[in-house]
This record gives C-alpha cells, structure tokens and sequence, in this order.
C-alpha cells in the first residue's frame, strides 16, 4: 500500500511540473498518512469530527516540520463538500472511513466528488474473512458465524464496525461511486501468521516477511483473509 501511494505521489509530481499535490484525507485522525505524506512534499488536507485528533495532528505535524503543508479541518464525509472543494483533491484518502460510516455508498460518492477528474481515491477498509478465521481460532464460533453470514460482516450489535468488506463487495461499492478500481490488494495478509521466533530474527527476517507479505498482498485467494483489503481506484 505505501508503495502504492508513493508510485501515485510521484506520478503526481511529474504530472504538475513539482507543483505539490494537493491530498485530502478523510478521517485522517491525528496524521498517520498525512504527516508521511507532507514530508513527500503533499500539501495535505486532512478532515476529521474529533478536535482532539486535529489538535494531536498539529502537534506531530509541527514536530515533522511540516505543519505548513498540512492543513487540520472539522467536519465529516457526510457534509464533505461543506469543507472541501468538489473537484479540489489530486489524491483522496478514505483510511479506516468506510467501515464506520452510516452510509458507505454516499462516503464513496463524497469521496468521488471531492477527487479532480483523473485524480485516484484510496480506501482502506476491515476485512470480513480475516475476522471470520481470527474469530474461530479463538474459539468464538457463533461470532464466527455471524460474520460469515451477516450482510454487513458484523458479529453482531455490540460491533464496533458498522461493515466489513471483501474484495467483491469493495469492488462494487467503489464502481458504484464511479469510480474505476486500479488496484485491489491485501494488507496485513501473512504478517499477523509470522511467529514470533521469527520476527525477532534481525534485519534480515523482517525484509523476508515484507518480501512475502508484499507477494501475498497481490495473490487474490490470499487477498480474501487480509485483515485489511487496500483500493486504489480513479475517477475518470
């Protein structure tokens, strides 16, 4: 997924002559993406309802020494074009968005508004059979169960999550926003399965669990039990 992104940053660049591109980022919290990406030389704008995570978003950007690229907003993709500009953004992010929102087809629609012809919208989203598998090999089978068979991917009324994903579901929703899927990859395939033992095998093992989760990231049957499943789509 960073690669992703960085391959689209750069494109980006060579596409404005090294003007900086302009990134919107919804729900972007305390800066996790935003902050990486203003170092990359985005001016970044980041939308999100909690002034506490704005204001952790300032202080990390001000100790990044880029708090003058990123720019902190109030609001929510429900009223999105209220503090964004239709059409404004060379790059959207949508990270941890649309498993919690009421109405995920209207958060990818904002989402495809927001997006300037040609731009790409990301989304990150939880995985339905990754919850399923971690579900049952905790023993919590009728939880399991309910995943498997709930529309929306949810064990439940006490889930935090208002809907997990697989990769078809993504898919359509993404279309149905007009938007044309580019990329459709795993995150977090193999790497929450890799003992211990073997994490802690030095520089060299954590380069042979990225090689091998960057491969099963790509591979569809195993992009399907990914904790998290990664979209890269364009508005046309």
């Amino acid at each position: 997924m960073h690669r992703a992104l960085l391959a689209e940053v750069d494109a980006l660049r060579a596409r404005h002559h090294g003007r900086a591109p302009r990134v919107l980022d919804v729900g972007g919290g305390s800066g996790a993406w935003a902050v990486p990406l203003a170092r990359l030389g985005c001016a970044v704008t980041v939308v999100d309802n909690s002034p506490n995570a704005l204001a952790a978003l300032h202080r990390r950007a001000r100790e990044a020494g880029v708090d003058g690229l990123v720019d902190a907003v109030q609001g929510d993709v429900d009223a999105l074009a209220d503090v964004a500009p239709v059409g404004g953004a060379d790059l959207v992010l949508g990270h941890g968005l649309l498993e919690v929102v009421d109405d995920a087809g209207a958060a990818v629609d904002a989402l495809a508004r927001a997006a300037a012809p040609g731009s790409a919208v990301s989304v990150l989203v939880a995985g339905r059979y990754a919850a399923v598998l971690a579900r049952t090999l905790s023993g919590r089978l009728a939880e399991a169960r309910a995943l498997l068979t709930d529309p929306h991917g949810r064990f439940g009324p006490d889930d935090a999550l208002r809907r997990r994903l697989d990769a078809t579901g993504l898919r359509a929703l993404l279309e149905g926003g007009g938007l044309r899927v580019e990329l459709l990859q795993g995150d977090g395939v193999l790497d929450a399965w890799v003992p211990g033992s073997v994490r802690d095998g030095g520089p060299a093992a954590a380069r042979s669990v990225a090689e091998l989760e960057a491969l099963a990231a790509a591979a569809a049957p195993l992009r399907e039990v990914a904790a998290r499943l990664h979209a890269l789509a364009r508005l046309p």
